[in-house]
């Protein structure tokens, strides 16, 4: 097919977690209300929608209030709203005698998915964007052409004039650490526990946030007989500031402050609030560890073994196990330990959207840093030659602030993104390729 016959998208999302499927439902009811159609697609290399599930541990809770939803933030009226789940599944009234505002992760991944099954159509799932090429004429990039490899491993091009990077989060391993066999993320664990032929003897867990203390908590009540030994820095686990003021931070006004604000003030915004987010655990499920440790020193068998003020400083993986040199900080002693798993619960990093964007990227403007300059829109800032805009979701919390990668501010970032989108399309004067 010739340029000038090739079909073009309006808008072409990668990834299809939280971010992007806000943003179809944004433009589907934009569309109900009337305005222009926004042609979008979305490309997932999962083989169907999923969030998270190598972490859906029985029992964990959602961080945020269930208020924080899709949608909700944006437009509480909305049929894509939590409640609208539960009504639809029959159990709102269950729900509101449970008195929370905070359901079980198991419950709000099934509302992301229920949410997630209205747009399959709109959803190429086991795509992975491998690629994203400019179409130029003359100096000026016109479309932008994004090749993902399918399943099948046949690889298809599509073309669009505007692009939503939502690519998620990427696994973060301490340096050195090799992931294998014996050793996993936690991202990983609900899998990688199902594949194991004999439970684990001794496992050792290395973080001291909120997903390091739910994998200390499920492997410790998962395998009676195993010692779970938790290593961590910190002198203890730190407790999640979610105080009333403080979660002020993630309010959609804050984003606006935030965003306009110097970049000294955005550093000191960013540091004193990093207990909202980073390495940080719900103060009931620290209460729990702590309690289940204490009696176990009364009883005279340590299983949940806290090791405290300590790093890991050396790692040696065998076909039948894991061996670990962890030092105590405060006098440098040495503890060596022999265990079946190392499970590192590190965290994570914004996936970086010029990995994709190959030489596009030389278009976008930077900061006097070398990070991306972001417009408050959410698109990256380019040069008069770039015709087409390119959105991002996540890896903005140098422009936006702590919301960048939390469900917090989803909502009404998905309609800012859509009202821009829509609104760079009625400026558009070129003429489309083919009728839509």
């Amino acid at each position: 097919m010739s340029a000038a016959q090739q079909s073009v998208h309006d808008l072409i999302g990668i990834g299809f977690g939280p971010s992007n499927l806000a943003l179809a439902i944004a433009l589907h009811e934009d569309r109900l209300r009337g305005r222009r159609p926004v042609d979008a697609v979305f490309l997932e290399r999962q083989a169907a929608f999923g969030w998270h599930r190598g972490m859906l541990l029985e029992g964990t809770t959602m961080q945020v209030s269930f208020l924080k939803d899709l949608v909700t933030m944006r437009d509480p009226t909305s049929g894509f709203g939590f409640l609208s789940y539960l009504q639809s599944k029959g159990r709102l009234v269950d729900f509101i005698n449970h008195k929370t505002m905070f359901p079980s992760r198991l419950e709000f991944h099934d509302y992301l998915e229920w949410a997630a099954a209205n747009f399959t159509d709109q959803v190429e799932y086991g795509s992975e964007v491998i690629a994203v090429t400019p179409v130029e004429a003359g100096a000026a990039v016109e479309h932008l052409d994004v090749v993902a490899r399918r399943s099948t491993g046949e690889l298809v091009t599509t073309r669009t004039r505007n692009l939503v990077v939502a690519a998620g989060l990427q696994p973060v391993l301490p340096e050195g650490i090799v992931p294998g066999p014996r050793v996993w993320h936690s991202s990983e664990l609900l899998f990688r526990l199902a594949e194991l032929t004999s439970a684990p003897r001794r496992v050792i867990v290395l973080g001291a946030g909120q997903s390091g203390a739910e994998v200390a908590d499920h492997l410790h009540q998962t395998f009676p007989e195993a010692e779970v030994c938790a290593v961590f820095s910190k002198y203890g686990y730190t407790p999640a500031d979610d105080s009333s003021f403080a979660n002020r931070i993630f309010d959609p006004g804050a984003v606006d402050d935030f965003y306009a604000a110097p970049e000294a003030t955005k550093q000191m915004l960013l540091g004193y609030h990093t207990s909202t987010n980073y390495s940080v655990v719900d103060i009931d499920l620290i209460d729990e560890l702590y309690r289940r440790h204490y009696a176990e020193k009364v009883g005279g068998t340590e299983r949940l073994r806290i090791m405290n003020a300590s790093r890991l400083v050396d790692v040696a993986v065998s076909d039948a196990e894991v061996r670990a040199k962890i030092t105590f900080l405060p006098t440098g002693e040495c503890t060596d330990l022999a265990a079946d798993l190392l499970i590192c619960a590190t965290g994570y990093r914004p996936a970086d959207p010029l990995s994709l964007l190959g030489e596009v990227g030389a278009r976008f403007l930077r900061t006097p840093d070398g990070r991306l300059r972001m417009e408050r829109d959410y698109r990256i800032a380019a040069d008069d030659t770039m015709r087409c805009g390119v959105y991002v979701q996540g890896a903005t919390e140098h422009s936006h602030g702590l919301t960048s990668t939390l469900l917090s501010a989803t909502a009404v970032r998905a309609g800012e993104i859509a009202a821009s989108v829509a609104g760079r399309l009625r400026a558009d004067r070129r003429p489309y390729a083919l009728t839509h």
